[in-house]
């Protein structure tokens, strides 16, 4: 059996995740207060919950954290639309994310139902 951090799903999910953090550095103040420390923790909880999960006993317990990983995948696509609206992040910055979130989504979703 392979270690969580070679599967495809868990390093997408660490490279979106180490995007936006290293990003977090070049946004006003006000974006790293509102939004910034929201994206961070949502986006960090994706590969964190994949890893527990992978961890588990059983087929239920695992898919549970697996779906926790979605909802978490979900949030940080709504904090990211927002981040895109309100134009703190950049045209090019946007294909970079854009590029990993529909690669990540697919994978994502394959990965839980291949769960049994």
């Amino acid at each position: 059996m392979k270690e969580i951090y070679e599967l495809d799903v868990y390093k997408l999910a660490e490279e979106l995740s180490d995007l936006i953090w290293y990003a977090f550095d070049k946004w006003s103040v006000k974006a790293q207060n509102t939004i910034g420390y929201q994206i961070i923790r949502s986006s960090d909880i994706i590969a964190a919950n994949l890893a527990e999960g992978y961890g588990r006993y059983t087929p239920a317990d695992r898919k549970k954290f697996y779906l926790y990983a979605r909802g978490s995948f979900e949030k940080t696509k709504a904090w990211l639309r927002k981040l895109i609206r309100r134009n703190v992040i950049a045209d090019e910055e946007i294909r970079k994310y854009t590029k990993i979130v529909d690669e990540l989504g697919p994978k994502l979703n394959a990965f839980i139902k291949s769960t049994k």
